[in-house]
C-alpha cells in the first residue's frame, strides 16, 4: 500500500529532478566545460613548430636565417600577431609571407590552427 508520505517525497524528488536539469540546462559554463572537452588542444611542439619549419626555414631558422627568428616557442608566441597577419596578407603584397612564395604558403586550415592556438593561451 502506498501511502502519503511516499508519493509526496517521490513528487518532490521529481520535482527538484525537473528543477535541477532545466535550470543545468541553460547554464553557460556548464555548456562550456562539455564542448571544451571535446576540443583538441593546440600546442607549439606538436602543431605549431612543424608548419613554421616547413614554411617559413631558411630564412627565419639558424644556419642560414638572417631574419626575425622563428624557431623557438618564446620567439613565436612574441611575434604570432605579425605571423599572422602577415599570412594572411594577399600574395601580391610585399609583406606577405613565405616571402615571395619561396616556401609552401599556409592553408586557410593551418592558419586556423594558429588561430586556435592563440585562442586557447598558446600552449607549448
Amino acid at each position: 500500500m502506498i501511502t502519503f508520505p511516499n508519493i509526496f517525497r517521490k513528487l518532490v524528488f521529481l520535482v527538484l529532478s525537473i528543477f535541477i536539469f532545466s535550470t543545468l540546462q541553460y547554464c553557460k559554463s556548464s555548456k562550456n566545460a562539455t564542448s571544451n572537452k571535446n576540443e583538441v588542444l593546440v600546442t607549439y611542439t606538436q602543431n605549431i613548430a612543424p608548419l613554421l619549419e616547413r614554411s617559413c626555414t631558411p630564412c627565419h631558422f639558424p644556419e642560414q636565417g638572417k631574419k626575425k627568428m622563428l624557431n623557438t616557442f618564446d620567439a613565436v608566441k612574441e611575434n604570432i600577431t605579425e605571423i599572422l597577419m602577415r599570412v594572411q596578407l594577399p600574395v601580391t603584397d610585399e609583406k606577405y609571407m613565405p616571402f615571395k612564395s619561396k616556401r609552401q604558403a599556409l592553408t586557410n586550415e593551418e592558419i586556423d590552427v594558429l588561430k586556435k592556438w592563440v585562442k586557447q593561451k598558446m600552449a607549448n
